[in-house]
């Protein structure tokens, strides 16, 4: 599990921070940066595409290993080819890039699918939680060496070279796979139901169920506007950061091994603050915490480049974003039916990530028309709709506690 979640963790820069840093400095316009938000749509639109993986065998004669792990033999050799691609894409039109990007984005996010599904159908139930463990944690280190240390390697190597590593490193997930033992519980789908009745069982009830309850407007409207104030500050964090002066070795050692920590120990705290106030006052403390900690964007515009104030202002912000998703995730956990528990979770987590790739691509437009200072205060105050829905919500329909 941590050999699969570093090589899924490994493509998610190349289309995100990673990618955003080599425009920044191709001198690409701030617009078009901005629109790049849209590129990871991909991460949150998968479930469209996941029934495919267990309806349709794998193709090239795959199927022999296995359905998951013919999948992810299909899957892992496009995804290496399709970053090598994109490394070579530097000295064509800016639209190769995205397009090599954007398919990055789509090849990683079905490696998500056929991953997690291999996890589920594998790991008895007590073994779950230490296998997603393993996960998560071979995907923060795959994202620290695409995102800190792919722009660190790009110094000295390009930009070429270091994408080109990236391409080598994700060919390990095709041994990995090999070795893997293909789950004993796959089983073919049910010939008597069609496609249609299932995708009715699968989406169409946990919406009923879900759209039944009394403040599920307020709830949804909640969901989608949390990460509204981050997601307009971060899509613009790359082309600002090089605004002040800051080269590609500044920006890789403040995003590195510093932010990662606090991150870590941002979702620690976040977790025990709900076990220890409950979660009613975790979401407010938490939500107020990180709607505060994002006038550090604001100092650090009138910094003058200072690079103390860099690494205070990413410490923090990674520190309180963790915090307050702590909360946001138990939130969104308990609104899920025990009936329909990993269908209602992936269309709220879906909905929760939509302002980053939607209303967050809009964010070099604005900030190319304000500047940053007043771009980043505008960003702190797209938070406050979602902290007033949420203070109805907790009014109205209090979470239950326990």
């Amino acid at each position: 599990m941590i050999g699969f979640g570093f090589v899924a963790g490994l493509p998610l820069s190349l289309s995100g921070f990673t990618l955003r840093q080599w425009l920044s400095e191709r001198q690409i316009a701030l617009a078009a940066i901005g629109l790049t938000a849209n590129i990871g749509l991909a991460y949150t639109m998968k479930f469209l595409w996941a029934p495919l993986l267990d309806q349709v065998r794998p193709p090239f004669g795959l199927h022999r290993f296995g359905r998951r792990r013919g999948w992810l033999l299909t899957i892992q050799p496009a995804l290496a080819g399709m970053v090598a691609v994109l490394a070579l894409s530097g000295g064509g039109p800016l639209g190769g890039t995205l397009a090599a990007a954007a398919l990055v984005a789509f090849l990683s996010a079905t490696q998500d699918i056929a991953i997690d599904a291999w996890r589920i159908e594998t790991f008895p139930q007590r073994l779950q939680g230490a296998a997603l463990a393993g996960y998560v944690w071979g995907y923060r280190v795959a994202m620290l060496v695409s995102g800190a240390g792919a722009i660190a390697a790009a110094g000295w190597l390009g930009w070429r070279g270091s994408f080109l590593i990236i391409a080598a490193l994700l060919t390990l997930g095709i041994p990995l796979t090999l070795a893997a033992a293909e789950p004993a519980s796959v089983a073919a789908p049910p010939v008597a139901m069609g496609l249609a009745a299932r995708a009715r069982a699968a989406v169409l009830e946990p919406l009923r169920e879900f759209l039944g309850r009394a403040g599920s407007a307020a709830v949804l409207a909640y969901v989608a506007l949390f990460n509204l104030g981050e997601a307009m500050a971060g899509v613009m964090l790359a082309p600002f950061y090089r605004s002040l002066g800051f080269d590609r070795a500044a920006v890789a050692e403040a995003t590195g091994i510093p932010a990662l920590a606090c991150t870590m120990a941002g979702i620690a705290v976040g977790g025990w603050l709900v076990a220890r106030i409950g979660l009613a006052r975790a979401l407010i403390s938490t939500g107020l915490t990180q709607m505060a900690a994002m006038a550090m964007y604001v100092w650090l515009a009138h910094s003058h480049g200072d690079h103390a104030v860099l690494f205070a202002t990413v410490m923090v912000e990674a520190f309180v974003q963790a915090l307050a998703t702590a909360s946001f995730i138990t939130y969104l956990s308990g609104l899920c039916s025990t009936a329909f528990t990993a269908t209602q979770y992936a269309l709220l987590t879906s909905l929760a990530a939509l302002a980053s790739h939607t209303i967050g691509g809009l964010s070099g437009f604005l900030a190319q028309a304000v500047g940053w200072p007043v771009f980043y205060a505008l960003a702190m105050a797209c938070a406050v709709p979602g902290m007033l829905v949420m203070l109805h919500i907790l009014r109205r329909f209090p979470p239950a506690e326990g």
